[in-house]
């Protein structure tokens, strides 16, 4: 799930890039385990910042236009470029295991609970 230009521009300036871990949310739905990337990923030669969500769960259909909220917990690692399409996979798949390891820690776990993720139906917050 990437966020659109205007919310990557609404990130603070002076945060890293790399790869994250925390909870996401999408909608008023269940809360699930994700994995951050901020940067402008090497690899793919990007020239615009962009910020990439991949939520730890598998989705029955699609949900664009859908608002995604997030909590990043922690830091992995730095974003790097990669020498193979392999090796960008299996770092991706590295960061998910240590995503995963990190946020069933207790005090990551009871972040999952938390009311950001419950906020009344319909409620705007930062216009977005």
């Amino acid at each position: 799930a990437n966020f659109s230009e205007q919310v990557v521009e609404s990130f603070p300036s002076d945060i890293s890039t790399g790869i994250y871990y925390g909870w996401a949310c999408v909608g008023n739905g269940d809360v699930h385990k994700m994995v951050l990337s901020i940067g402008w990923n090497p690899f793919y030669k990007n020239i615009k910042k962009s910020v990439e969500t991949h939520i730890i769960h598998t989705f029955k259909e699609d949900f664009y236009g859908e608002i995604l909220s997030i909590v990043i917990i922690g830091y992995i690692r730095p974003e790097k470029n990669f020498d193979s399409l392999e090796a960008l996979i299996s770092a991706i798949q590295e960061d998910i295991e240590e995503a995963k390891r990190q946020l069933d820690l207790p005090e990551n776990l009871k972040l999952k609970e938390d009311n950001f993720f419950h906020l009344p139906e319909g409620k705007i917050v930062n216009n977005h």
